[in-house]
């Protein structure tokens, strides 16, 4: 039998290994994952959404900077952002900067947690327990001027608000509401019926089941979400730990059905950069392609 003192060695040995390749590589593995949703009426033109999320922006990150520049090559039909740019107090101007590219395409975006108030160092175990509702908060973020670079910029702020545009003939209306994880949501703001002969969008940052269900039952087709971070942390064959809210597990990422709606909840590109690593959940884009369902 091997010493305890090799055992121990090995194990230390495998975990360090594990937390370097999370964060040295995996964590910087940008990775784009394409989707075919067959939710537009029938007869219906496609249309391509770029689906961004959680970039939780630093300064130093150029590497990230650019691999998002480098999404204008896709020539989307819209950019839907659901929240989470920041992650630093100068973060605003290498966040549009990067999105600038982006700008030539209609786009829409709420706010997350993090555009309110920057990170601070947490214990990353407290996610996989119950949520208490305490929330950590940092020092606020100038998200004002984020805001207003972005609407600059030509892209539509949806805190509780609809919206409206036109892409490839089909009138889209959109729908979105303040951060959910901070409490801040109000979905009656713009709860109702999709206006006549529109595709209705819901947009939200974090998934609580509250706001799906209030777009659901409203019969909007399709929502986009984000925070989840897929889990970050996950285990091969047996995927997500947490969604740091009260989505399942099974639907920590990608596309999934919320009772009558088609739903994407994108795992994101960024991380707290307390903890800069990701484990078989590598950072995304999505690129979905939305087709007639006839």
């Amino acid at each position: 039998m091997e010493p305890l003192g090799t055992w121990v060695t090995g194990v230390a040995a495998t975990a360090v290994g594990g937390l370097a390749y999370s964060a040295g590589y995996e964590a910087r593995a940008y990775t784009l994952r394409e989707f075919t949703i067959p939710v537009l009426p029938a007869g219906a033109r496609d249309i391509r959404v770029l689906h961004l999320s959680d970039l939780h922006m630093t300064p130093p990150q150029r590497k990230k900077q650019q691999w998002l520049r480098d999404l204008v090559r896709l020539e989307p039909d819209v950019v839907v952002v659901t929240g989470d740019f920041l992650a630093h107090m100068n973060a605003v101007p290498v966040v549009l900067d990067a999105l600038q590219p982006l700008s030539r395409f209609p786009g829409v975006f709420v706010f997350g947690s993090n555009d309110y108030y920057g990170p601070k160092i947490k214990n990353p175990a407290r996610y996989l327990f119950p949520d208490s509702g305490r929330r950590i908060h940092g020092p606020e973020l100038p998200w004002h001027q984020l805001r207003d670079g972005l609407s600059e910029r030509g892209w539509v702020d949806l805190t509780h608000r609809r919206s409206s545009m036109t892409i490839n003939e089909l009138p889209l209306e959109f729908r979105g509401v303040d951060d959910p994880h901070l409490e801040l949501d109000d979905y009656s703001t713009v709860a109702g019926p999709v206006a006549d002969e529109h595709f209705g969008i819901g947009v939200t940052h974090a998934p609580y089941l509250r706001v799906l269900d209030g777009m659901s039952a409203d019969d909007v087709p399709f929502i986009l979400a984000g925070h989840t971070h897929g889990g970050q942390l996950c285990l091969p064959f047996v995927g997500a730990l947490t969604t740091n809210c009260d989505l399942d597990l099974k639907r920590a990422k990608g596309v999934h059905r919320h009772h009558n709606a088609w739903m994407h909840v994108s795992a994101g590109l960024g991380t707290n950069p307390y903890t800069p690593v990701r484990f078989a959940c590598r950072p995304e884009a999505s690129l979905l392609t939305l087709k007639s369902a006839l």
